[in-house]
């Protein structure tokens, strides 16, 4: 295909996209089951990983973090679904995912970082710096409308 074709095909899909009627909203219905399910297993697993810890304040602890930030993070995606392109509200809930990704990047990389070796720490905590700048760059940094 040329370019020209792809261009129109792009600009064909953008109009279809523009022209699809928004999805019912579903504020009103509250969660799915599907949702419901996948936090009721989140929360059975964080139990179960708390009761084995068997009393491990540092693993109790990491465990109630990760639960604390993934809990918020899936509510703070949900607003932002939810919110308005237009409203100023949007970029502070994409900054908010940033950071509670980040958070979690980090406590992840702490756990898996201090059961290797020095040399493997180090690719650990590389690949987890490029992760948040790559998010970083995505959410922020990155023009929608260009292409690479």
């Amino acid at each position: 295909m040329t370019s020209k074709q792809l261009k129109d095909m792009d600009e064909a899909l953008l109009e279809q996209h523009e022209t699809r009627p928004a999805p019912k909203d579903r504020e009103s219905h509250g969660p799915s089951l599907l949702t419901l399910t996948g936090f009721g297993f989140l929360t059975f697993n964080s139990g179960m990983a708390v009761y084995r810890s068997n009393g491990d304040l540092s693993a109790i602890s990491f465990v109630g973090f990760s639960y604390l930030v993934l809990v918020m993070l899936f509510y703070c995606v949900r607003c932002y679904e939810r919110t308005p392109a237009e409203s100023p509200r949007r970029e502070q809930l994409k900054m908010a995912v940033w950071l509670l990704t980040t958070m979690l990047t980090a406590a992840f990389s702490y756990k898996v970082a201090a059961i290797m070796p020095f040399p493997l720490q180090v690719l650990v905590w590389a690949m987890a710096g490029a992760t948040i700048l790559g998010g970083f760059y995505a959410f922020f940094l990155h023009e929608e409308g260009t292409k690479a």
